[in-house]
């Protein structure tokens, strides 16, 4: 080879570490993209084509003689309404992202309450997600009620050393392993907040796949907490959006609000029609869903202990949701190697989303079960784990 050739190649590949995931992701993507089988195929990673598609079909569950909404109307307050009900709250507001449905909740709990301090999780959204933008954008102060990876608790929340005016729960706590507490754990920490005279404010972004492990219905759940927020997208495969819900006077202001912070959008009907096909068709599947994730969660359990790997985790032990996470003793560019070959070679899709390093040779993932999964049966889940393993071991020379 010459030097202007070897020279080319040596340009053509990533030069960062940065670069590399990049390509990886590209790669992540395209393949499960590709793939035949997938166990979390999401329809978000779908062609423009089938997104234009996905629209029409959810506008045929619709009355498409009504007037198209303008500001904020027509349609946008029939899923407001359909959203308050559900929830058992007195009135909902439309937001396009969930990050400025929950900055404007909580500085309007701030104002009435008279103070801007914020209890909540180190690893809940705002704090991980958000780019601080509680206290960057909102002039809000976030405090930590616990530091460990789950729930706070009652004794954590009625103990914390200084005044706060709203506790936040994330419910469930994506990055503890969409962790809940039970019932009774929720009630206490809720009391143990209004009995110091703070409000609670539930993330609920994935609320809607909470009422398996709870036990209630969602106007149950939230009835627990002065204000809910609820996504569209991330359970219920809208094109985006989300709903915060509470007393009529809250959500009155959190409308100003939200046209204060930009979110007063001239027409939304194409993603407030998925949100409503969402509530008809994916809503009442997600009990479905949970119950097939702690059949999924077995099949790994197996499948890895069959394929001779020496630690398997899945966290929660049984799924709160039909969202879980898996830890392996490998290192993280090893296991994401692997999972990307195995959509790429096999073309079943195992592993979809990204892994993370935890620590040296520690390496966790999550696993989303919707529709696609329910295709899957244990044996199936088993079958792929040992393909993965096999590929898994020519990436670590095991």
């Amino acid at each position: 080879m010459s030097d202007a050739a070897e020279q080319s190649d040596q340009q053509a590949e990533p030069a960062t570490d940065e670069e590399r995931n990049l390509e990886r992701r590209k790669r992540r993507i395209a393949a499960t993209r590709n793939a035949e089988r997938s166990l979390a195929r999401l329809g978000f990673l779908n062609p423009l084509r089938e997104r234009l598609a996905f629209v029409q079909e959810a506008a045929e569950l619709h009355d498409l003689d009504e007037a198209s909404d303008m500001y904020g109307t027509e349609v946008v307050e029939t899923l407001e309404k359909r959203v308050a009900e559900l929830l058992g709250k007195e009135a909902a507001a439309f937001f396009p992202t969930g990050t400025m449905a929950q900055q404007v909740a909580l500085r309007c709990w701030a104002g009435r309450t008279g103070n801007p301090v914020v209890a909540l999780h180190p690893l809940s959204h705002p704090e991980v997600h958000e780019r601080h933008a509680l206290s960057q954008v909102s002039g809000l102060r976030p405090v930590h009620v616990t530091s460990g990876p789950r729930q706070p608790t009652a004794d954590e929340v009625h103990d914390f050393p200084e005044p706060f005016g709203t506790l936040m729960l994330e419910l469930p706590l994506r990055d503890a392993g969409f962790a809940l507490p039970s019932w009774e754990e929720l009630s206490a920490v809720v009391d143990a907040a209004h009995e110091r005279d703070a409000v609670v404010h539930f993330d609920g972004a994935r609320l809607w796949e909470s009422t398996t492990h709870f036990g209630r219905p969602l106007d149950e759940i939230a009835s627990l907490a002065d204000s809910v927020y609820v996504s569209f997208y991330k359970s219920l495969d809208a094109l985006g959006g989300a709903a915060l819900a509470g007393p009529k006077t809250l959500i009155d202001e959190a409308k100003t609000w939200r046209h204060r912070y930009g979110g007063m959008v001239f027409q939304q009907f194409p993603t407030v029609l998925t949100a409503l096909a969402g509530l008809d068709r994916e809503l009442p599947r997600l009990p479905a869903y949970v119950a097939h994730a702690r059949v999924v969660a077995e099949a790994l359990r197996e499948g890895f202990a069959t394929a001779g790997v020496p630690w398997i985790r899945v966290h929660p032990e049984q799924p709160h949701t039909h969202d879980f996470q898996v830890w392996l003793p490998y290192d993280r560019d090893a296991v994401t190697e692997a999972a990307i070959r195995q959509a790429e070679e096999t073309r079943t899709a195992l592993f979809s989303n990204p892994w993370d390093a935890k620590g040296p040779g520690l390496a966790v993932t999550e696993v989303y079960v919707r529709a696609a999964a329910l295709e899957w049966t244990a044996d199936d889940v088993k079958a792929a784990v040992a393909d993965f393993v096999v590929l898994l071991k020519e990436e670590t020379g095991g």
